[in-house]
């Protein structure tokens, strides 16, 4: 199965390259999954700017048939997302928004970050949207509280508790993933 490790703040400064390099290896490790990488920076979706509805899948842009097609391969997604102002950046919102069936009956799971709450107000926030596009979130999370207090210029060092969450995260995508994989194939 392929998982794509979607990173989804896009701004200067940001942490989440560095927690998403090494979620990518932790999760190439456990070997559940072949990883694939999206960094929302370096994709750089402009605001929504199809004339279609993403349901119709008639897609005009560049920039939209190589997101569809990324996505589309996927058979799991893990976003690793800050909070902001209690809820999950406008990048990724903007991102999900461009398609609709290529996220349908594939599991979701978050590595979410921030301060005190380590981003799980941004995790409630988006899993009714993921909901109505007919994507399963796991329960399981990796939930990084104070993640300043974790990162240096040598890269991200987890607590036991944040690293020892990720293998349970990445065993229940799994589990998931094989049971929703029979979902598309019947549809």
């Amino acid at each position: 199965m392929k998982l794509l490790v979607i990173t989804a703040s896009t701004r200067p400064g940001r942490v989440g390259p560095t927690i998403a390099d090494w979620f990518v290896k932790e999760a190439t490790e456990h070997s559940g999954f072949d990883v694939e990488v999206a960094d929302l920076a370096e994709i750089n979706l402009p605001m929504f700017d199809e004339p279609a509805h993403p349901a119709t899948g008639k897609y005009v842009h560049q920039h939209t048939k190589e997101w569809s097609a990324l996505v589309d391969s996927a058979d799991a997604f893990v976003f690793v997302m800050p909070e902001y102002n209690h809820s999950y950046t406008a990048p990724l919102k903007n991102a999900i928004d461009y398609l609709n069936r290529e996220w349908a009956y594939k599991p979701v799971g978050f590595v979410s970050y921030g301060g005190v709450s380590g981003g799980l107000r941004a995790v409630q926030a988006i899993k009714p949207v993921v909901s109505a596009l007919r994507m399963t979130a796991v329960v399981d999370a990796v939930t990084i509280p104070m993640v300043r207090t974790m990162v240096d210029d040598d890269g991200f060092h987890p607590s036991d508790v944040v690293a020892s969450s990720v293998k349970i995260m990445l065993d229940e995508l799994v589990k998931v993933g094989r049971a929703l994989a029979g979902v598309r194939a019947a549809g």
